[in-house]
């Protein structure tokens, strides 16, 4: 089996993988800034994953403050290779916003 990670950009609705095991969050400094959230590295059905919640602990008001580029850096950063991105189309009606709270 490869030994380049697999790096997920969770969107939306994607805050735990099932069967990510070995889960330990990376806090990774870059030269563009603070990527959106701490990285969580881990194994996922025996493959390196590194998994970064696009939207934090504290989302952005809109998309377009996203960090891309610190969020990209920091997944090059430790070690990966390949990266999926998963999204959903979320409400734009204020009322309808879910809030994430993450505990470490």
């Amino acid at each position: 089996m490869s030994n380049h990670r697999i790096g997920i950009i969770g969107g939306t609705g994607l805050y735990d993988i099932e069967g990510f095991t070995h889960q330990k969050w990376v806090n990774v400094k870059t030269p563009f800034g603070p990527p959106s959230d701490d990285l969580l590295t881990g194994k996922l059905t025996g493959r390196d994953v590194v998994f970064l919640p696009r939207h934090g602990a504290r989302p952005p008001d809109s998309a377009s403050e996203l960090n891309h580029r610190a969020n990209i850096w920091a997944m090059k950063k430790l070690g990966v290779s390949w990266l999926i991105s998963v999204s959903a189309v979320g409400s734009l009606q204020e009322k309808n916003q879910a809030v994430r709270h993450r505990a470490h």
